[in-house]
């Protein structure tokens, strides 16, 4: 076994975060975790993984449930797509049986790589190379040198991680170390560099230290932001569907100004006309005559 690993393994004994899904060997409830995971803090995922799985506790509850009951139960979980491409995962289950493999969970609706490769660990219990943020940062730091690695850096990360990651064994514990792991100490712009356990393994750990630290550098926006709005679309499109959830019916014309406070109806009536438009695409929404908005029925 590599010595970074043996080290990260002994750390990650001492100091493991103890998770609900972390006590589970279901599939499914492992599943409904890692969808909530993607792009949400662990401490807002936790009460809602509780509730959620409450309400919809196996794969035909799921597969069964409707978009407003979906909808309500994924409120403050932000990127509320992923609920119905769950639901669309969860009648592929029901109807072909649960993923055993890599290449079957990657065939579920809103399954990606990154989510893939965790359901084959921690579902399946088959190594896979499990690669997120955070394992990329710490990989890419400790074996590379990279202080701030970019997803151009994957294929060289991904070769790194596959020496780290043990063939029999503990290999499922390699991924869930690394993300405790960059929680506490391989932060993503002030790592502990000075009392890391790994320290004398890292690569990067001599710049952070040294009297000119890297520095993060700027990467352009990728997300749509309209005019001089000081958040992206999706966070308005977020408490579009917050007030249509909470009031059932309302109009745009009775939107605007509780989504932004600063809403010129001059200058932003097209661009919230355009973001309800996209929430109705996506199936979160629908748009009645007279620009009346409601959940849908089903």
């Amino acid at each position: 076994m590599h010595n970074l690993t043996t080290k990260l393994l002994a750390w990650y004994q001492l100091h493991r975060r103890e998770l609900p899904w972390r006590k589970t060997r279901n599939p499914y409830h492992i599943f409904i975790s890692e969808l909530m995971l993607q792009q949400t803090q662990v401490e807002r995922v936790v009460p809602k993984y509780r509730e959620f799985l409450k309400t919809f506790p196996t794969w035909k509850s799921l597969a069964t449930a409707t978009t407003p009951d979906l909808i309500q139960a994924w409120a403050g979980l932000g990127y509320n797509r992923r609920v119905l491409y769950a639901r669309e995962a969860a009648r592929q289950v029901v109807a072909h049986g649960i993923p055993t493999d890599e290449p079957t969970w990657r065939s579920l609706k809103g399954v990606g790589p990154y989510m893939a490769a965790a359901l084959t660990e921690f579902a399946s219990h088959k190594r896979a190379l499990v690669l997120d943020t955070n394992i990329r940062r710490i990989v890419g730091r400790t074996m590379l040198g990279i202080p701030f690695p970019y997803l151009t850096d994957d294929p060289r990360i991904l070769s790194a991680l596959d020496t780290l990651t043990p063939t029999r064994g503990a290999h499922a514990d390699i991924p869930q170390a690394m993300m405790d792991f960059a929680n506490a100490i391989c932060l993503p712009t002030n790592p502990t560099c000075a009392t890391c356990p790994l320290r004398a393994q890292c690569n990067a750990s001599q710049q952070f230290l040294s009297d000119k630290k890297p520095i993060k550098p700027k990467r352009r926006a990728t997300e749509r932001v309209h005019r001089d709005k000081p958040f992206p679309d999706r966070i308005y499109r977020g408490r579009i569907l917050a007030l249509v959830r909470a009031k059932k019916k309302i109009t745009l014309s009775q939107i605007g100004n509780h989504i932004d406070p600063a809403f010129d109806s001059t200058a932003d009536s097209d661009w919230l006309a355009a973001m309800a438009s996209r929430l109705a695409k996506d199936g979160l929404i629908v748009i009645h005559r007279g620009d009346t908005l409601s959940l849908p029925n089903s």
